[in-house]
């Protein structure tokens, strides 16, 4: 993988590097630089040693972001299997990037366990990961939170709902905002429906014996309530900006876990609302071909919205 990377026609346009975590795992990561910052600083940028660095603070790279008030980073979040370089991901780094080519980086890591980076997977180990890696961010980049988005994708997303969660709550900080690709409330919820690659079911097979269902997913170690810690998320935060993407074709995660996690977003932002409460004051906007877009907005301090689309892809 670092060789595919050291001799693309961009050289060094990706730089991967290594950080620590708090509890002493290594994770692989890759700083990818926007396509008009590289162009315009392309000299410097191919003159320095390709490849992997040992540290990423002496690239110019890293000073574009770091030096330059206007940057934007967004720190990815993937999904499960794989590692930073698998397949659609990189499409995903360079979509985002598009959205402002001179100013948007993009910050990509391995879970532990996960391609390069060090350890064994657990739902504690992945958070642990994710808030050393932004602590970095704010530490060692020194890039301030309102200048930084989170990005998560199906796994991903209850790892960055986590960090987000765990800033909120023990820092009292907040992101510029909070973005969930494919998004569930749990797993002991989420495997009563899952499917893999949208053929082979994993309990919905025992719909039939609630009691069966009920037992195998009590045995399920790693929980990830999004739900509960996106209702924390909510209520800690002095200021947020959630959206929430989903794809009505996604064969794997049904985006009713979307549609639930907006109304549970929505609910923590004041106190007993209902569902019929909710869908009567919040925006609404019909997109075509049977995708929409609803909107909430509390005291403009926080904004959150649910965008589903009728086709998603990789």
């Amino acid at each position: 993988m670092l060789a595919s990377i050291s001799h693309t026609s961009l050289a060094n346009q990706v730089r991967p590097f290594n950080i620590t975590t708090v509890d002493h795992e290594v994770l692989y990561c890759w700083h990818i630089l926007p396509i008009g910052a590289y162009l315009r600083h392309e000299g410097a940028i191919i003159n320095e040693e390709l490849g992997f660095v040992e540290d990423i603070r002496k690239t110019q790279a890293f000073k574009l972001l770091s030096t330059d008030p206007e940057s934007r980073l967004v720190v990815n979040f993937h999904g499960n299997a794989g590692d930073v370089a698998q397949g659609w991901r990189t499409d995903t780094y360079r979509a985002v990037a598009s959205g402002a080519p001179d100013k948007i980086h993009v910050l990509a890591f391995d879970y532990r366990g996960f391609g390069y980076s060090s350890g064994s997977p657990t739902e504690r180990g992945l958070i642990i990961d994710g808030v050393s890696l932004v602590k970095w961010v704010l530490e060692v980049a020194e890039i301030p939170p309102e200048r930084i988005v989170l990005l998560g994708q199906s796994l991903g997303t209850a790892v960055a709902t986590a960090v987000a969660e765990d800033f909120a709550v023990n820092s009292n900080i907040n992101f510029a905002g909070i973005v969930l690709v494919a998004s569930f409330s749990d797993i002991p919820t989420l495997l009563l429906t899952y499917t893999i690659k949208g053929v082979i079911p994993i309990l919905s097979p025992l719909r039939a014996y609630p009691s069966l269902q009920r037992f195998f997913s009590s045995k399920v170690l790693d929980i990830w309530s999004t739900a509960t810690r996106i209702r924390s998320l909510i209520r800690s935060s002095r200021k947020i900006n959630l959206s929430l993407l989903h794809a009505k074709n996604d064969i794997e995660i049904s985006w009713s876990h979307t549609e639930k996690l907006f109304y549970v977003a929505t609910n923590a932002t004041s106190t007993g609302l209902t569902t019929t409460q909710i869908d009567s004051v919040k925006g609404h906007q019909d997109l075509g071909n049977g995708g929409f877009l609803d909107t909430w907005n509390a005291d403009g301090m926080k904004k959150i919205s649910k965008e589903v689309v009728k086709q998603g892809g990789k």
